[in-house]
């Protein structure tokens, strides 16, 4: 299943179809007119039935597996809580705690002036343990801190060597390396035989140009939920010299024996260059890490403009930061009631016949296949959340073919088997009904 790059999502689908885009052949009065032009993809106000619907949607209530959308309890399948960490009273005692005594301003400054602390440092020694590597460097957030990193790291003179279904913040760290005069190549998802001719290319460039290779790939791939080959890519060194970059946001915490990720799941983790993780997604707070040999990481710490010029991670992060960490390597059990639910869902997807994908991770995509309109898929997601209380991430093309409807779940240790079964007879009634086309009829809510 190919995902196209520029990950769109359903808003723009339920834009106007019939949208000029002739300001693009003209020379715009003012740099706003792009705005107004764009009709309902620019201008929110313009997209009222889908604005805080299908996107930008509020839900309130505790973290968890059900929450309020539009007045209605849910059952959420669409947080990034993986661990069920959001809400663990130990977690949100310290944050408390961390906030009274510190307040959201402490430390003031960037970590090179007054910002650093020791608390900031021995957070990344833990980190860095429990991934494996000697060092780490704490980032203020996921995505700004690997587009730094790959703009730091690879210079002009260097080439980089991407997957083709690399999350938008690492497309972003590329666009930054083009712009300073970089060359990169593309190689097709997952596909080692494209990767090697690709490296042939970029080991000739970076020759040319008196530079090195650096490839970048994902540990696993946020929408297919699929793991990136590691053990393969690494298998490569043997021919190419490179470095890897692996972006581990979905694998940190839930992937590998101790949960420290895809590298340790395929046991690669020495050589896995720069190894980054963000705690967005089972640590359920704000912040990133990259963690590398002791030397790049202090490159790192000097050159790495995002970081140079912003605030530090906030003390209350930091500490709460640890407090999660602790409890994931305390609490095996929370990793493990994880992939019971994944294991759950995932085993009664397939034996009820729906297809999702090749996922090997807790990212669970269901496919549904056909020629749909979007009328199909508005009604599609009003009759799950309206009349049968799920709320889940619906993605259409350019994200996915054309023909296809991916509902998007992400499980966590805080779901039961009960919402596995409900969802699963749910989204079997929704099977029937999209196949005998009564949401191609009418809206159902």
């Amino acid at each position: 299943m190919k995902f196209a790059q520029n990950q769109l999502f359903l808003y723009r689908e339920l834009a106007d179809s019939h949208t000029s885009y002739s300001f693009i052949d003209k020379m715009a009065k003012d740099i706003f007119d792009k705005i107004s032009d764009l009709g309902p993809i620019g201008n929110p106000a313009k997209q009222l039935k889908s604005h805080h619907y299908y996107s930008f949607p509020r839900l309130t209530g505790e973290l968890g597996p059900y929450m309020e959308f539009n007045g209605k309890r849910m059952l959420n399948w669409s947080l990034n809580n993986y661990l069920g960490l959001a809400n663990h009273p130990e977690v949100r005692q310290v944050d408390a705690e961390a906030a009274a005594e510190y307040g959201l301003a402490y430390p003031m400054g960037a970590r090179m002036m007054t910002g650093n602390s020791v608390l900031h440092e021995e957070f990344e020694k833990q980190l860095a343990n429990y991934v494996g590597k000697e060092d780490s460097f704490l980032l203020n957030y996921g995505y700004q801190g690997v587009m730094s990193v790959i703009e730091c790291i690879c210079d002009r003179r260097d080439v980089i060597v991407y997957d083709a279904e690399s999350h938008a913040c690492l497309i972003d760290g590329i666009r930054l390396h083009k712009a300073k005069g970089g060359e990169y190549y593309k190689f097709n998802h997952n596909d080692m035989e494209s990767l090697e001719k690709n490296l042939v290319r970029a080991t000739k460039l970076a020759e040319e140009r008196g530079g090195g290779v650096m490839v970048i790939t994902e540990g696993v791939f946020g929408m297919s939920g699929k793991v990136g080959s590691l053990d393969k890519i690494v298998e490569l060194k043997k021919k190419f010299d490179f470095r890897l970059l692996v972006d581990d946001a979905h694998g940190f915490g839930t992937m590998g024996a101790t949960g420290a990720g895809v590298p340790e799941y395929f046991g690669v983790q020495d050589q896995v260059d720069l190894h980054f993780c963000t705690f967005a997604k089972s640590m359920a707070a704000i912040g990133a890490f990259i963690a590398a040999d002791p030397e790049v990481v202090m490159f790192l710490k000097y050159n790495m403009r995002s970081q140079t010029y912003a605030k530090a991670l906030p003390m209350p992060y930091v500490i709460g930061g640890m407090k999660r960490l602790e409890l994931m390597k305390k609490h095996p059990e929370l990793r493990e009631n994880l992939w019971t639910i994944v294991r759950a869902l995932q085993d009664g997807f397939r034996q009820r016949g729906f297809d999702i994908g090749d996922t090997t991770s807790p990212v669970t995509p269901v496919f549904l296949h056909g020629d749909y309109d979007l009328p199909t898929v508005t009604n599609l997601i009003r009759d799950l959340r309206e009349n049968m209380g799920i709320f889940c991430s619906i993605v259409v093309y350019p994200v996915v073919p054309k023909g296809v409807i991916m509902l998007r779940i992400i499980p966590t240790a805080s779901h039961t088997l009960e919402d596995v079964e409900y969802t699963l007879s749910q989204f079997e009634l929704v099977q029937q009904r999209l196949k005998a086309g009564e949401y191609a009829n009418q809206v159902l809510a």
